[in-house]
C-alpha cells in the first residue's frame, strides 16, 4: 500500500535573520491529517519555523516539502495557492470591516464561493454568525481569534500553521479555541501549532516536539515528551 505524502516536511533547515542564525538544522514532519504541536520557550525558534514553512522566510540551507513537493524558494502567495495558510500571532483581521466582509476578502485566495465560506465559518463558530454585521474591531479578544481562524478556513487549506492562538486569552476561551482546532483536524486538515503554553496544545496533538535554541530536542507522541518539556521550561510554566 502506498503511503500518503506528509503535509509538511522540513529537512535539516538552517535559517537566519542577517548574521544571526535562528534555526540550526531543524527537521520535522507533519503527517497528512495530523496535528503537530511545536513547543518551547520564547526565543526557541518556533515562529521562525512557521515563517519558513509558510514561505515568508527562505532557509539558508535544507529542504522544505509541502505535500511531497520540493518548494524551496516558493513565496507566501505560491504556498497559499498550494493550500498552506498561516494564522499569525495576534489577531489577523481587518478591524474596520464587518465579520462578514472579513470573510468575503478571503474568498479570492482559492476561488471559494462567498456563501460556502460563510456557511463553513458560522458552522465552526456560531457566535460569528450572530455578530456577522458587527465591526471586527469591536469583537472580544476570543471572538477576534475565532474570526482569524474562520478567515483561514475561507482559503480551503490543506495545511494550517497556527502561531500562539492562546496569546492573551482567558483559559476558558483557549479551551473553546482548541475544541475548534480538534474539529478542524477531524475534517482532515493538517495542522502545525506553535505554542509557548503547552498543555492545551498537547491535548489535541498527534505528534509533538520540543524546541530550544533553534533545535528540535525531542519528538514523539504527546505522552513521550514530558521530561524534555519540563527541561525546556526549567520546570516552570509548561
Amino acid at each position: 500500500m502506498t503511503r500518503s505524502r506528509p503535509a509538511l516536511e522540513l529537512i535539516d533547515v538552517h535559517a537566519a535573520y542577517g548574521r544571526i542564525e535562528v534555526l540550526r538544522g531543524v527537521s520535522l514532519m507533519v503527517p497528512k491529517g495530523a496535528v503537530f504541536a511545536l513547543l518551547g520557550p520564547n526565543g526557541a525558534g518556533k515562529t521562525t519555523t512557521l515563517r519558513v514553512a509558510s514561505g515568508a522566510l527562505k532557509p539558508r540551507s535544507g529542504c522544505l516539502h509541502v505535500g511531497g513537493n520540493h518548494v524551496n524558494g516558493a513565496n507566501v502567495s505560491a504556498l497559499a495557492k498550494a493550500g498552506v495558510c498561516t494564522v499569525p500571532e495576534g489577531r489577523a483581521i481587518f478591524p474596520n470591516l464587518t465579520v462578514e466582509d472579513n470573510l468575503w476578502v478571503m474568498t479570492h485566495t482559492r476561488g471559494q464561493r462567498p456563501r460556502d465560506v460563510r456557511e463553513r465559518a458560522y458552522a465552526a463558530f456560531p457566535v460569528l454568525g450572530e455578530r456577522r454585521r458587527q465591526l471586527a474591531g469591536t469583537l472580544s479578544g476570543g471572538e477576534q481569534r475565532m474570526l482569524s481562524l474562520a478567515r483561514a478556513l475561507a482559503t480551503d487549506p490543506d495545511l494550517l500553521l497556527l502561531d500562539e492562538i492562546s496569546m492573551g486569552l482567558a483559559p476558558r476561551i483557549v479551551g473553546q479555541l482548541y475544541e475548534s482546532v480538534a474539529e478542524l483536524a477531524a475534517q482532515g486538515i493538517s495542522l502545525l501549532i506553535v505554542e509557548q503554553f503547552a498543555r492545551m496544545a498537547l491535548s489535541v496533538a498527534d505528534v509533538a516536539a520540543v524546541m530550544t535554541h533553534g533545535r528540535i530536542q525531542t519528538m514523539g507522541e504527546p505522552g513521550e515528551i514530558d521530561a524534555a518539556l519540563s527541561d525546556a521550561y526549567l520546570g516552570g510554566a509548561a
